[in-house]
């Protein structure tokens, strides 16, 4: 396949390098990133390709329609993967605005000069135009949950979001659906379900747990912990994103999942077993990592199951994901074990200072 040009917006984010570091490590494409560098944005997360000659960065709010123009007619994509999104449930429940600019406002502008750029490629270079795709990358938190034990998220599911943030989403994967129908603007959606991995910002759940346990600090499970999501690992996520872009048909949709189905609490006991047996040297007054464990008051509209039926992407794509969820975790607990450089410089905000135009 031809060298293209991927432009990615959050590309400094948890998904968006993970994408990154598999397009410059993997294949021969160009990269393009887009970020705002807002708490979530990390460039170290980046540190091993960003040398690459094939890696630019471009710290641009996605609602700055001015910037996005300026750079799509720099780097003239062929393909435009947006993951900038403002994405935490629990930050959604305390300030919703921020949620509603980034994911909506920002979807729209974006589109908007995607589709004044693609506009100008037909007349310019038609052949380049026919190729070009904008992937809206979207979470299967649209959905709502699922009452039955047997039941699965497909790509016809009726939306039901519970949330500020899924709500956001589902705004903004309606507003791409409708650029598609309306200007036939080529763009396709995927829906994904919880993404874990290495470099995944602390306040998710999975580096919550691994990191308050090596502090011997509290685990906070809500409820009972016995909310099921289906959990992917981010390579296998990034794996899917590339070849959804590539492959994919414009106005589809596909469901990204990772046929892991787990209860959070046993997401957290094993996390913990992990724990014991590649460290087995407990912090001070702690026996098992399991004692850690203190179950907190449920949030405000918290789904119940989460699951995805990913049959359409094999099926019509070839993906499929590579990790099971035990070889997954393991693989991200060894990680943070091994990398508490990057996450330390998180916890206390040194990260930060490798913005450009922030000084530490």
């Amino acid at each position: 396949m031809d060298n293209k040009t991927f432009l990615i917006t959050g590309g400094a984010g948890f998904i968006g390098s993970a994408v990154i570091r598999e397009l410059i490590s993997c294949t021969s494409h160009t990269v393009v990133n887009v970020d705002k560098l807002t708490y979530a944005g990390n460039l170290e997360s980046l540190a091993e390709v960003s040398s690459s000659e094939r890696y630019y960065f471009e710290q641009v709010d996605i609602c700055d329609a001015v910037e996005i123009e300026r750079v799509l007619n720099k780097y003239q994509p062929d393909y435009v993967m947006h993951l900038a999104a403002e994405s935490h449930v629990d930050r959604s429940i305390d300030g919703p605005a921020e949620f509603i600019n980034t994911n909506i406002m920002g979807t729209y502008t974006l589109l908007e000069c995607c589709r004044a750029y693609w506009s100008e490629l037909k007349s310019v270079a038609p052949e380049k135009a026919s190729d070009f795709k904008f992937h809206h990358i979207s979470t299967d938190e649209v959905y709502g949950d699922l009452e039955g034990t047997d039941d699965l998220f497909t790509e016809t599911t009726r939306y039901q979001p519970s949330s500020p943030y899924s709500a956001s989403k589902a705004s903004s994967d309606h507003l791409v659906r409708a650029w598609y129908r309306t200007f036939g603007l080529p763009t396709l959606v995927t829906n994904c379900s919880n993404n874990y991995g290495p470099y995944h910002f602390p306040e998710k759940l999975i580096p919550l747990m691994i990191l308050n346990a090596l502090k011997g600090k509290p685990l906070p499970v809500y409820g009972d912990g016995q909310q099921i999501r289906d959990w992917l690992f981010v390579e296998d996520h990034a794996r899917a994103l590339i070849c959804a872009a590539q492959q994919g048909a414009a106005g589809e949709t596909y469901n990204i999942g990772g046929h892991n189905e787990k209860a959070n609490l046993t997401v957290v006991e094993t996390i913990c077993d992990l724990l014991q047996e590649l460290l087995p040297q407990t912090p001070e007054g702690v026996e098992h990592y399991r004692d850690l464990i203190t179950f907190v008051t449920d949030r405000p509209g918290h789904d119940v199951r989460y699951a995805i039926d990913a049959g359409k992407i094999e099926r019509e794509l070839g993906w499929r994901p590579r990790e099971t969820f035990d070889s997954g975790i393991r693989k991200t607990v060894i990680w943070y074990l091994e990398n508490k450089d990057w996450w330390q410089r998180v916890l206390d905000g040194s990260y930060q200072g490798e913005r450009l135009g922030v000084s530490s």
